[in-house]
């Protein structure tokens, strides 16, 4: 028995008329409507056609897409991921599909990169950069959602489904093909930004969609990965001793000669931050290394050259110096790495860089609190008073912005002790 009841589409659909289908988008939604405007808003300028798929919605998530001309699908949900995205791009009628969440954004910047890789004869399919706003960890990642319509190429995994497989096995019957990496960022990615109890709901749900899936296969080095990575993330130190072991497994289980380096990029980088919090700093700092060591987009290693500063930092080393100067050639318009590389230059004393670092990352940043409060700091060392309580000053006021109440209090104090 089908799980699927199609809708029919709205009368006027996206694609555009008496010109040929080069991209399909496609979604699967539930209750979206927040995000979903933003997201088929940017998708404007790019697709020929828009496929939404509804799993049960009881928002306005529905209207909304077709107020988009997009062609609009219902799914009766079955706790399989794949399923749904497969029912999607079954439906595409483009040469290529693009899939996207609600609560991602396509960046406009990159839609020129984007049309310039389809019109290549050789590429089966593309992984996009996509920047993960509000992160705790990872600035970038790298996902395969960019690709070919193809019929042998599907999605597998109940959870964080993926076509890598298929396209795997397709290039081993046609070694022609080539998937390409978009060094450019391609998608933002708004999920992290949720709620607290958003999130929790997401890690339970998509806790017990990976065990299943495990269950059924044990040896998925890329699941390990992703049910090891959610582990880890536990404030409980039995959590994370379990995320170990999954992702030790992982890579045990991993065979170089037909597995992406992404995916063994991302169990040694989870291994790493695992290590980072356990203080294991020798464990942490080999794992960060053998990121670097891989063939895969700088932009995608830049969370380890910093976390690699971040330790060095920590023993009160210089390395970290050169460690946090590389993250800011790769990624120069990511304040973090110019505030994290004013942060070692202060300790080593070398205060003009560390002014110089800051502004920068104040310039990407005007509204970095801790950027300004840093600078105060380092321009009252080498005596320029005035411009410091001018940065203590907006780092208060900023501190209060931002409801960092107490900091804005304790700099406040010191303000007034120093006057």
């Amino acid at each position: 028995m089908s799980r699927t009841k199609p809708a029919k589409p709205n009368k006027q659909g996206f694609a555009r008329s008496h010109s040929p289908i080069i991209l399909s988008a496609c979604l699967i939604v539930k209750n979206e409507e927040q995000r979903l405007p933003q997201c088929l808003e940017s998708l404007r300028s790019l697709a020929d056609e828009i496929i939404v798929v509804d799993t049960g919605s009881r928002d306005r998530t529905v209207a909304i897409a077709k107020k988009y001309q997009a062609r609009v699908f219902h799914f009766e949900w079955c706790d399989d991921f794949s399923q749904a995205r497969n029912y999607a791009i079954a439906q595409a009628k483009g040469k290529w599909i693009l899939v996207i969440d609600a609560d991602e954004v396509l960046e406009q910047s990159a839609i020129a990169t984007l049309q310039e890789v389809m019109q290549r004869d050789d590429c089966l399919a593309v992984n996009l950069l996509r920047s993960e706003i509000d992160a705790k960890q990872a600035p970038y990642s790298l996902v395969l959602r960019l690709f070919r319509n193809h019929s042998a190429i599907k999605f597998t995994g109940l959870y964080h489904e993926s076509i890598d497989q298929s396209v795997v096995a397709l290039q081993v019957q046609e070694p022609h093909w080539q998937v390409l990496n978009v060094e450019v960022p391609v998608l933002l990615h708004y999920g992290y930004t949720d709620s607290e109890i958003q999130l929790k709901h997401k890690y339970e749900f998509a806790k017990q969609l990976m065990h299943k899936h495990l269950a059924a296969f044990p040896n998925d080095s890329y699941m390990l990965n992703k049910l090891g990575a959610l582990y880890i993330s536990s404030p409980q130190d039995r959590d994370r001793n379990l995320g170990i072991e999954l992702l030790q497994k992982g890579l045990a289980l991993l065979d170089d000669a037909e597995q992406p380096n992404l995916i063994c990029c991302e169990l040694h980088y989870h291994l790493g931050l695992a290590y980072h919090q356990n203080a294991d700093w020798d464990l942490a700092k080999n794992a960060y290394e053998q990121v670097i060591d891989l063939d895969v987009p700088n932009l995608v290693k830049l969370s380890a050259y910093l976390n690699l500063g971040n330790i060095y930092q920590e023993l009160h080393q210089k390395e970290a110096i050169a460690y946090f100067e590389k993250a800011t050639q790769i990624a120069p318009n990511f304040a973090q790495g110019y505030f994290n590389y004013g942060i070692a230059l202060k300790t080593s004393g070398r205060f003009t860089d560390a002014i110089a670092a800051y502004q920068q990352a104040i310039a990407l940043e005007p509204n970095y609190a801790e950027a300004h409060q840093n600078l105060g700091v380092v321009l009252m060392k080498v005596g320029y008073f005035l411009e410091a309580i001018a940065s203590f000053t907006k780092a208060i006021q900023l501190h209060e912005q931002q409801q960092n109440y107490e900091t804005a209090e304790i700099l406040r104090s010191a303000l007034q002790e120093f006057r």
